[in-house]
This record gives C-alpha cells, structure tokens and sequence, in this order.
C-alpha cells in the first residue's frame, strides 16, 4: 500500500494555525504603525470655493526607491496634512495643492527622504493668482528595523513639512489667507493628467476682494509682519517641476531652527 502524506493545501493551512503560536513563542507582534493625521494642528482657512488634491510624484518602486516598505507612505502623509489642514472659506476662486517630491531611498545603511508640495491660487477667471512652496530633507544613517526607521523618518519630515509649509503659505499667501465666517468647503481630489500637466481651473467671475487676518495669538505664525494692503499679485513666477526627486532645500524662506513647532499630538 503506497503511503501518503498531507496535501500542500493541508500543510498551508496547519502553517497559518501555527503562525500566531510561534510570534507568542518568540515574544512578537506584529507591529502597530498608526496612520499620521493633522487635524489637531490649526486649520489654514483659504478665501476660496474649493481644494483639489493633485499627486504629481510617483515612487519608482526600484533600488534605490524603499517607499513600498514605509508603514505610511510619504504621499499618504503629505495628502492627509492638506485633508485635515486646508480649509476653503471663500464664494469663488480654487487652491490646488500639489504633491511634487515624496521620496524614499537607501544606499547601503544611509537613508535619503525629501518632500515638496506648491499650493496654487487661482482666481475665479482661471488666472493663477500666486503660489506658495514648501521642500523639506532629512537623511538617516544606521539601519536597525527598515520598516520602524523608515515610519519614524516619515513621521518626523512631516513634523518639519507641517512647520515649513505653514510659514511658506503664511509668507506668500497673506492676502488669501481669512478667519472664515462660513462653514468650510471639503476638500477635493481630482484625476490628474501626466506628470507637469497644467490643472484645471474654473471660469466664475471674481467678487471681492480677500479677507485677511493675523493668525490668533501662541499659534504659529502670530508674529508675521501683518500682510501688505491691497489685492493679491495679479500674476506670479511658475514653480519649477522637472519630475525628478529633489534633495535640496532652499536655504532662505525657511524659519530659523526653533522658530515654529507644531503642538504635540492628543
């Protein structure tokens, strides 16, 4: 009589049975990686209609590219900061938040990471009325837990990113930046085109002016120079965008070290 043995269907799924037996045996878990939100940071209220979300930057996927091992992926992080941030407080006009460097990559045991978004105004004539730009890089040396260093490396660039793009914003878009009096409008995320592609814009007619307030006292940003009287600049310089990942960032429009910290996490 021949002998037989389990099936491999058998033996898959004795191994799944095992499985949580030998993480207990060993002293393991899987490892818990919170989702990062940012809806405890103060909301950045825009004068207009609406916020669309575009994502410009696409991971490789290939060495030297370890974004597919991040816990959070940093487009992920970047695009919940501008859900839980933004706000459109206006009648007419669009904001375009745009997601333009999310990198992740590895050399041996050092570690690279780079962010860069541009928030773009556009008035209701479809005419871009002025942008803000934000690039933050950090490296990381030593190399223990990929997964854990490369979320705790996610989670402190946007600690960094939430700081610098608030300055930047409260910098070059004071004119369209108002306390609101409204309920807020969601934000959007709308299909893109190929990288570079020019976003879609309305064609409504403006009315009024935007209304601009100074930041509430202890929160960051309160102690800007008040904004210059007057409408917003009729037009402004286009931002670069190459595709490629970028690893520098500007050395002036940054605030100094200390500056600005964003309140810690309830």
């Amino acid at each position: 009589m021949p002998l037989t043995g389990p099936s491999p269907a058998g033996l898959t799924r004795r191994a799944a049975l095992l499985l949580p037996l030998a993480l207990a045996a060993c002293g393991g878990e899987p490892e818990n990686f919170p989702p990062l939100r940012y809806a405890y940071l103060p909301p950045i209220r825009l004068n207009v209609a609406s916020i669309d979300i575009q994502q410009r930057f696409v991971p490789s996927g290939v060495a030297p590219d370890v974004t597919q091992y991040a816990p959070v992926r940093p487009v992920d992080a970047l695009r919940a900061m501008a859900e839980d941030r933004l706000q459109a407080f206006g009648t007419t006009g669009r904001a375009v938040f745009s997601i333009v460097d999310a990198s992740l990559t590895r050399r041996r045991d050092v570690l690279d990471g780079s962010m860069a978004v541009v928030l773009d105004i556009y008035a209701a004539d479809g005419q871009r009325a002025g942008y803000a730009e934000a690039r933050i890089a950090r490296q990381h040396t030593g190399i223990d837990d990929l997964r854990r260093t490369l979320y705790e490396m996610v989670k402190a660039m946007m600690d960094a990113m939430n700081v610098e793009f608030e300055y930047q914003v409260r910098q070059a878009l004071r004119a369209w930046l108002t306390s609101g009096t409204a309920a807020p409008v969601s934000v959007e995320q709308t299909p893109l085109g190929p990288p570079g592609s020019a976003p879609p814009v309305t064609s409504a007619p403006v009315t009024g002016a935007p209304v601009t307030t100074a930041p509430p006292a202890g929160m960051p940003g309160a102690n800007l120079t008040p904004p210059p009287t007057g409408a917003p600049p009729a037009t402004a310089p286009a931002y670069p965008y190459t595709g490629a990942p970028s690893t520098s960032v500007p050395p002036t429009m940054s605030p100094p070290p200390g500056y600005l910290t964003p309140p810690p996490a309830r």
